[in-house]
Parts: C-alpha cells; structure tokens; sequence
C-alpha cells in the first residue's frame, strides 16, 4: 500500500463535507480527495424543504460552490465522477478506467430515492428530489406552474407540502397509510399536522395510491386506486430512501439495511468507513442531521489515529412544518409502554412511558413543541 496515498471521501453531501472539515480541524495537510457524481456544490440537505417558505431559488440554498470548498478545505475535489467499484485488498477505488489509491476510504454516498414503478405515459413530469441538483430541476420545471401532487406523506412530503403552499402552489398529497407518518408520529400528533396542512390548503387523499400516470397537455392526470382523478403539473415521488449498499455489497463489505459500521464506523475491510444515510451504525439507520454530525467528530478523530467511538444521545427529529411545529423522539422499536396524550387542537403532547413511568419517547406539536428540550433530557440517550 502507498503510504503516501490519500484519504478519499467519496459523497460531497452534508456528511463528505462535515467530516473533511472535521478532519482539517485536526490536520491542515494530510492529503483528502473527495470523489462526487454532482456538481460538489456545499448545502445542507433538509433545507431543501424550506426554499419557497424562505424565499430562496435553489442556488441560493447552497452555501458554497465546488471551487470554494477546494480553497476553503485544502482538497482536491472530483465532480461528476462515477465510483464503479472498490479493491478493499489493493487500497484502490475504482472510477471506470482509473483507478484512485487510498490510505483510508470513507463511503458518505449517502441514500437512493426509493422509485415506484407505476403504468403510464408521463414519468417524465415526476421529479424525486435527494440533491440540490434535483431540486434544481424541479424548480426549474416548476415555473409558470401551480399544481403539484406529492406522493408520500411521510417526512419529506409532509415538509415538501408544508414549503410549496407557502409559495403559493395547489397541493395534493397521496399516500396509502391512514395517517401522516406513519412510524416517526403518533396518531394524534400526525393528526395535529394533517390539521394544520389542511388548515394551510393541503389536500389529502390517504389510504389509496398512484396506479396511472397519464400526460395530458403540459402536466398529468393521476389516476387513484380508489377511482379518484387528479391533475397537476408536476409530480414529488416522497416515498422514502433506501441506503446506497450494492458497491460495498459487491467489493465483499457486510450490509444490512445500510452498510454495516461498528460505533468506530468501521466497516468489515480494511481502513474502509461509513458515515450518513448510507452507514448503519451499530445496527441503527439514522436518516438525520444530528447522527450525521456526531459521527462526523468521531470519524475525524479516528482517522487521525485516535480511534473514537460514536455515543448516540438523545436525538429529537424537528419536522419542518411551520403551520403546525413538530418535535418528536420516536421511542426504541418494541419497546413495552404506552402513549400518554394531552391535546387540545393542533397542540398536543405525547409522552410514551414506559412500563415504570419513565419517559422513553415524544411527540409534541403546536405551542408544545417549545418543550423539547426539556423532554430530550428525560429520554434516555441511544448509546450508553
């Protein structure tokens, strides 16, 4: 192995570079090449759901170009480059034809849109949005136009609903649950934000799904399993995201849900890490910001020789949806207890206690949703 070999990131998202700028805190000249299938323009990847409600074009939503973050990072920086595979047992990541040395590998490529497969002429109008440059051309597209139908009510539509009404746009939202988030909110805590989208203009249409998308005109008609007809302009497929594991699958690497870290985020090969949407870490997948930042401090110590493991806190999910604010601490999966709701309207506090009255989770919308902090720190942290 070429000792003199870089350390590669590959994935220039919210995690590539948190963890570049991490590891320059630590060392200012250890070679970094970062390797990305975008533009490797700097953003922030939830911000993505607020660019009408903050009035800002998709350009605007970047805090820094690609050039810049090469001076501001002391790096070297390779745009619209496809990872092929990975050598685990040369050290070398494979570009098509090239082939890039590595003295430590770092895999933040973060999570692929999950796409349905639905009968029609006009997928072209459906946009899945997981990067600025899809935002970007969906914003684009978007010009000129007023309706747009999100399929999903999960996270990201719900948020995707919340920032198109501000700006002004007719929304239909389409999903097969009975309930906005289903598995992240309870019952009255999702209905206190279906209340408050609905209050906004939001329309509904649960419990049925997208089975035909035809074109027809400049836009679509979508056809409903429940008989149901819409037009719109554009469509959001929302659906959900599913980690990025084949090439590590394929170089050998174990996976799971994601690709499969310890809390060192060591993955089975070799000086070989992952971090992000694309990491499971210690048998969890966090899609969120705050995982990603405390992986990114722990990672960068790590690969400067002080190996470091990850300490999941206490992390509660702040969902973007002005009209009806949104906190929640989902409780551990099987965990034995009960919700314990006080509501009144869009103002509801869920607690879920345990089976001793301790509290293991949260929800709380409305005027409660300035409560938790205070909440976060009776729920016990993910890692002790």
């Amino acid at each position: 192995m070429n000792t003199e070999a870089p350390i590669v990131i590959v994935g220039t998202g919210l995690s590539g570079y948190t963890l570049a700028k991490e590891v320059r805190k630590l060392d200012s000249e250890t070679p970094i090449v970062m390797v990305t299938a975008d533009d490797g323009f700097s953003y922030s990847k939830p911000m993505l759901s607020t660019g009408f409600t903050k009035g800002k074009e998709a350009d605007e939503l970047a805090q820094a170009t690609s050039e810049a973050m090469v001076e501001q990072l002391n790096l070297e920086l390779r745009t619209y480059t496809t990872v092929t595979g990975i050598d685990p047992d040369a050290h070398e990541l494979v570009l098509g034809d090239e082939r890039l040395g590595y003295s430590k590998l770092v895999l933040a490529w973060g999570a692929d849109v999950i796409r349905l497969s639905i009968a029609g002429d006009g997928q072209e109008h459906v946009h899945s949005i997981n990067d600025l440059m899809d935002y970007r051309a969906f914003r684009q597209a978007l010009q000129g136009k007023q309706r747009v139908a999100i399929m999903g009510a999960g996270l990201i539509g719900c948020e995707f609903a919340n920032d198109l009404r501000n700006g002004g746009y007719h929304v239909d939202v389409i999903a097969p649950s009975d309930t906005l988030m289903p598995g992240l909110l309870p019952s009255p805590a999702a209905e206190a934000v279906r209340s408050g989208l609905e209050d906004l203009g939001v329309r509904f249409h649960l419990e049925t799904v997208v089975k035909h998308i035809a074109a027809e005109g400049a836009g679509v008609n979508l056809t409903l399993a429940n008989g149901e007809h819409l037009q719109a302009d554009l469509v959001i497929s929302a659906v959900g995201l599913r980690p990025r594991t084949e090439l590590a699958a394929a170089a050998g690497l174990e996976t799971s849900r994601g690709i499969v870290v310890n809390r060192a985020l060591e993955t089975s090969g070799r000086d070989i890490y992952a971090l992000g949407d694309c990491a499971e870490v210690d048998g969890y997948v966090l899609l969120y910001v705050m995982p990603l930042m405390i992986c990114a401090r722990a990672l960068a110590k790590t690969l400067e020789g002080e190996r470091t493991e990850v300490k999941y806190g206490t992390m509660p999910v702040m969902v973007k949806t002005p009209c009806c604010p949104t906190a929640v601490c989902p409780p551990p999966p099987e965990a034995p207890g009960s919700w314990e709701v006080d509501a009144d309207g869009q103002d509801v506090r869920a607690l879920f206690r345990g089976e001793s009255g301790e509290v293991l989770g949260f929800a709380v919308t409305g005027r409660y949703a300035v409560e938790k902090q205070a909440l976060s720190k009776e729920v016990p942290p993910i890692h002790n």
